[in-house]
């Protein structure tokens, strides 16, 4: 067996506790990686205590989420990064330092998963993109809901054509803000707002099964958007995403994909969330417990060891490309009009 994969996180809020989860869960059903590292300012967090709940019900706390007298808790990056034993880094900070610490981290020989948006301005993809392309090392956006259960089962249901091609998409994610570091979140100069908190998932994964749109169309403005893009010859594609003004507003993200020969539902907020309606039949497809924060965890580690699969997972060119549609949606939202993308 190859030496496991030492993995470090740096910012152990609601993200680097989710992480850390993923990680130990990984490793507690034989996946070849260690959670060895922690960085962050808070000593609470860097002790493994869970100080934060987030929107996904089973990323929930726990009294303490890893033992202190086991993985190293780092106050300053410089210090974890200058430990040999950590391979990996998971970079779970506010936005507008991923970039910054993504670059330290590879020119410290570190693999890297950078948690969506890599960035919220083109500039500063950038400079981690045109980095990245100077390493042999990963560095990999998170852009977990392509490893979610139900839409990597709609990925694999769109790439197979057994129901034809899709007719019309409509893909909706919608919450509350999130409960922590609400000051960050509400500078949308350095959160880039609801529309890259959660419409970015939606707009990448449309990107990813149905390619580049030649155009978008959006009403709107950084904290609620509707979008509808346009291909030259593809499906009719809609996406909603946006944080609503009551904090009991539960999240939901949901899909309807209609094929030439079925339409497949999801909605986290049902009790069987994935449903196939095919041949006059309803048909709920039962899912794994495991979320997207697990799976792409697990993906990261294989690819790690197993560099062959690497082009599975997202790149900084694709952070790079979403962020450009990204933009072209808050222009059409702004001007009022169709914004036409040039690829």
């Amino acid at each position: 067996m190859s030496t496991p994969v030492g993995i470090g996180i740096i910012g152990m809020g609601f993200m680097g506790q989710t992480h850390a989860r993923a990680y130990l869960d990984a490793q507690r059903d034989g996946v070849n990686c260690e959670l060895r590292a922690v960085c962050d300012r808070d000593p609470d967090r860097r002790a493994g205590r869970a100080t934060i709940t987030g929107n996904i019900a089973d990323a929930g706390a726990d009294d303490r989420i890893f033992d202190p007298q086991r993985i190293a808790g780092h106050a300053e990056v410089d210090t974890f990064l200058a430990d040999d034993s950590i391979d990996l880094v998971s970079i779970c900070t506010h936005t507008d330092t991923h970039v910054d610490l993504a670059i330290r981290a590879l020119d410290a020989g570190k693999h890297v998963l950078v948690e969506k948006p890599v960035a919220v301005r083109l500039s500063d993809i950038d400079r981690l993109r045109d980095r990245a392309a100077r390493s042999d090392l990963l560095c990999v956006p998170a852009m977990c809901i392509r490893h979610w259960p139900g839409w990597s089962d709609l990925r694999r249901m769109i790439g197979s054509g057994e129901h034809g091609r899709v007719v019309h998409a409509r893909f909706e994610r919608l919450g509350a803000p999130p409960a922590w570091a609400g000051a960050f979140y509400a500078d949308t100069g350095r959160s880039g707002g609801a529309i890259f908190d959660l419409h970015v998932h939606d707009a990448d994964f449309a990107r990813s099964v149905f390619g580049n749109p030649v155009a978008v169309s959006s009403i709107g403005d950084a904290h609620h958007i509707s979008t509808q893009y346009r291909y030259a010859d593809g499906p009719a594609v809609a996406a909603e995403g946006g944080w609503l003004n009551d904090p009991a507003f539960p999240f939901r993200m949901a899909f309807t994909v209609e094929f030439e020969r079925a339409v497949m539902t999801f909605d986290s907020s049902r009790d069987r969330s994935l449903v196939l309606h095919a041949g006059g039949r309803a048909n709920p497809i039962e899912l794994p417990a495991r979320t997207g924060y697990d799976e792409q965890a697990r993906a990261v580690v294989r690819a790690v060891l197993e560099p062959a699969v690497a082009g599975e997972l997202p790149t900084v060119d694709d952070a790079h490309a979403v962020t450009r549609i990204i933009e072209a949606e808050q222009r059409s939202a702004s001007e009022g009009r169709a914004v036409t993308l040039d690829w």
